[in-house]
């Protein structure tokens, strides 16, 4: 019988968790398995057995989990259909005495095509052999993987009978190419050759190659929503999301293929991968990233997050509140967040140059790195704000990072390259960063850098996007918060919007106005005192 270990740190260690999909192993204090779980994002699953006050909230069976557990393991995947596969296959390994589903030995569909066949069909499978044909998958969504298959079957004029070598007496009792969803090969409607090529372009459709399809399914949903044809344009949304579903990238994982223990990060190795995948010229120790959060119309903001070395730099963290949209265009708020911020560092470097600026030929991006290097040889600061002094003058100003990072896709990347081209800073490195797939777009280039998900280059990336996404999202509550608590107002009798406002600017807050006295308040101008004391009133009953 094994020994009993020591037990770790459980809340240090959760520290390290990183905010992405993954699957989690629990372990007695024999390191006995003893349950498997996924989660969409790792660190806030953990958070829920390790912190108090949530685990005081469990059920009483997962109070008995918790009160088990001696240690966890973690396994990153890139998305939430793999760790639904990867928790099926631990599950099945090591069947923990926790779990209840995924204990049997059913397993995901996957699609099987024979190319040896005399006419090749696309059929459903559970278990993958070495009989030399092609499998895609698994697929979680058997729902979505069936009504892709159907949709691909009619689209290509696929067979769909069982038979390998269909007769006449099969070809009487079908009615497929009658209705026009075969293209009849059984019976040389075509060639065997021309249906070999439409059996290779569903394959690709099932590889992920062939999104113009879903592009066009896409059109196609929107004509239909202006046609006000809803039923056609809600059955054409539903087939997309279902194909959306299907196309996941999923990895297959192998039986006994352990999961790995996620060690202490090294932001520094991370920093330089980094370098060496996107071809830098220097290391990208200074990397800002940006990011929008819009729910609803109510309030657009934006987000900087400053990482120093490969870890956040929280005191150089920035919010914003977009001015120039209504609404939603994350284009356009991309593009004002941009301007901003780097107007601002210009506009902070030409006073810190003080004379010299004024007469200087310099690219701004040449008198900013200068100046940076200036005040490195001078010794008067190493962080991000660095000084000049000149007599008794001192003025500050930000760095330019080394990377910049917006969250989004083309889209986005463009919209912030058209500004800081316009600032002058045509050379400042750049990319975007697409969430979907993880995909690192830079500019000027028609296909996105792939980086390995299992590369510490790729999840320094996540983890800055993810901090920008905290970031943004808290400020945007915070926002909300503050406009529920001033609506509060719109229901007091005798205050009108122009009053609303009034008070707000004078007190800043509902908070504040209720610690105020009649007298304060009357001071503002427009309320009088019987009106102040209604306020106070009626913000005592609430």
């Amino acid at each position: 019988m094994p020994s009993p270990r020591a037990k770790p740190d459980l809340l240090a260690k959760l520290r390290d968790v990183p905010h992405v999909p993954g699957v989690y192993i629990m372990r007695d204090r024999l390191n006995n398995v003893i349950y498997v779980g996924k989660a969409r994002d790792l660190r806030k699953r953990l958070a829920n057995y390790f912190t108090p006050a949530r685990s005081q909230l469990a059920d009483r069976k997962t109070r008995a989990l918790i009160a088990s557990i001696w240690d966890f393991d973690l396994h990153e995947v890139r998305n939430d259909t793999e760790a639904l596969v990867l928790e099926g296959k631990l599950i099945k390994e090591f069947r923990p005495r926790y779990n209840v589903s995924f204990r049997d030995d059913k397993r995901y569909f996957m699609v099987r095509v024979h190319f040896g066949d005399a006419i090749p069909r696309l059929s459903t499978t559970r278990l993958k052999k070495d009989d030399g044909a092609r499998y895609f998958g698994p697929f979680p969504h058997g729902m979505a993987l069936r009504t892709t298959l159907n949709w691909l079957n009619k689209k290509f004029g696929l067979r769909v009978c069982r038979p390998l070598k269909p007769g006449e007496a099969d070809y009487k009792h079908c009615s497929n190419d009658i209705i026009k969803n075969c293209s009849a090969p059984c019976i040389l409607r075509i060639s065997l050759e021309d249906y070999k090529k439409r059996v290779e372009q569903a394959c690709e459709f099932l590889d992920g190659k062939s999104k113009d399809l879903i592009t066009a399914l896409e059109e196609e949903m929107q004509h239909a929503a202006a046609r006000m044809d809803f039923e056609k344009a809600a059955e054409l949304r539903d087939m997309v999301e279902d194909f959306k579903k299907t196309l996941i990238p999923t990895r297959t994982f192998e039986r006994g293929a352990r999961a790995r223990v996620i060690r202490s990060i090294d932001p520094m190795a991370d920093v330089r991968e980094l370098q060496e995948l996107l071809h830098l010229e220097k290391a990208p120790l200074v990397m800002e990233c940006f990011d929008i959060a819009n729910i609803g119309t109510a309030h657009c903001v934006a987000s900087m997050v400053r990482f120093k070395n490969g870890v956040p730099d929280n005191s150089n963290y920035r919010r914003y509140r977009i001015k120039a949209v209504s609404g939603q265009n994350d284009f356009i708020s991309m593009a004002e967040v941009i301007r901003r911020r780097f107007s601002r560092i210009l506009l902070e470097g030409r006073q810190a140059a003080g004379d010299d600026a004024e007469f200087s030929q310099e690219a701004p991006m040449e008198a900013m790195r200068r100046l940076e290097m200036t005040n490195d040889e001078g010794g008067t600061s190493s962080d991000e704000s660095a000084e000049t002094v000149e007599g008794k003058r001192k003025a500050t100003f930000v760095r330019l990072p080394d990377l910049v990072i917006v969250d989004g896709g083309k889209g986005q990347l463009g919209m912030a390259v058209a500004e800081l081209q316009k600032l002058g800073l045509h050379e400042l490195p750049i990319i975007g960063l697409a969430k979907e797939n993880e995909e690192v777009y830079r500019p000027g280039e028609s296909y996105p850098v792939i980086i390995p998900h299992e590369r510490g280059a790729l999840k320094l990336l996540q983890r800055i996007r993810d901090e920008a996404h905290r970031w943004a999202n808290g400020y945007h509550q915070l926002l909300l918060g503050k406009r529920v608590a001033e609506s509060i107002l719109d229901d007091c009798p005798g205050i009108s919007e122009a009053r609303k406002a009034a008070l707000l600017k004078a007190f800043g807050s509902v908070a504040r106005l209720r610690k105020a006295t009649v007298e304060e308040i009357a001071g503002v101008p427009g309320i009088s005192k019987v009106l102040a004391g209604q306020v106070l009133g009626f913000l005592e009953s609430r």
